[in-house]
């Protein structure tokens, strides 16, 4: 299914971004917050969304992998107010060869003021916090 501008502006935005070690940890977290993530658009970058939509059979409308400008796409939504709130599960602790767009993800949401929550305990902290 793919989403018009029109149904992204209908209900809140939320993207989905995970480093590959940690797409298992997001597909749980997404089938354990199923019941909000129904009331939200959801998108994604290209694999991770693949494997969410494929979990939670929601429609995920998805973005270029991270490392292929992914992650700068949702920063660029950002930027356009058409992300309400981000959920990276990213590894610190392992080398990415995109880490200088990773660092730029982060700094537009900040400076954007968009929610963003870069471990599972933050996520559910905001996904609870939320209204949908």
């Amino acid at each position: 299914m793919i989403l018009v501008y029109d149904d992204l502006m209908s209900k809140k935005n939320i993207a989905l971004i995970a480093h590959d070690n940690l797409k298992p940890a997001m597909v749980e977290w997404a089938k354990r917050n199923i019941k909000k993530l129904t009331k939200l658009n959801i998108c994604a970058t290209g694999t991770t969304g693949m494997h969410v939509e494929e979990a939670i059979h929601l429609p995920v409308l998805k973005f270029k992998s991270g490392p292929l400008g992914g992650d700068m796409q949702i920063g660029a939504k950002i930027v356009e107010g058409a992300i309400d709130m981000v959920i990276f599960l990213w590894d610190p602790l392992s080398p990415h060869s995109h880490d200088v767009d990773v660092k730029a993800l982060l700094r537009i949401a900040a400076v954007y003021n968009t929610p963003i929550a870069c471990n599972q305990a933050t996520a559910d902290l905001l996904i609870s916090s939320f209204e949908v």
